[in-house]
């Protein structure tokens, strides 16, 4: 029961900061991607404010076994820059860019996203499920080729 709470306050409060910070609007997202347009620059807080929390955060667990609610923590990611960390940062790139939404955001702006907010959803869901078929399938291609 403790881990549900302890999941609905770390999603209200990730639900919370999207909404003030203005991550759900789409034209102050791809304001903030115009660089050589009509640049908005106010989402770089967003990200300052994302970046020191976790900067704290990794530097706590570095020094820690088990997680506060007493899982194993995970290991650290791989830092090998590979064909699907590229094709997998350029589709995100370009659907954000495109639709100046991500996947938290897009959950978030559901109820006033209307028609079009519900459509990337749908497309959104439909690419994590194919996702695992489509990289197999690289992969394999990858390997045939050499």
């Amino acid at each position: 029961m403790l881990r549900l709470i302890t999941n609905f306050i770390a999603g209200g409060l990730f639900g919370a900061g999207l909404l003030v910070s203005g991550m759900t609007n789409t034209r102050k997202v791809q304001g903030w991607l115009d660089i050589f347009g009509d640049w908005d620059p106010t989402l770089a807080f967003v990200l300052g404010g994302a970046i020191l929390p976790m900067a704290v955060a990794w530097n706590i667990a570095a020094r820690r076994a088990r997680a506060v609610l007493g899982d194993e923590l995970p290991g650290k990611p791989g830092s090998e820059i590979d064909r699907n960390l590229v094709l997998g940062s350029l589709m995100f790139g370009a659907g954000w860019g495109l639709v100046g939404l991500c996947p938290g955001p897009a959950i978030a702006s559901i109820t006033w996203g209307g028609v079009g907010g519900l459509v990337f959803l749908i497309a959104m869901l439909a690419g994590m499920v194919v996702a695992p078929a489509f990289r197999t399938r690289l992969n394999a291609m990858a390997a045939a080729l050499g």
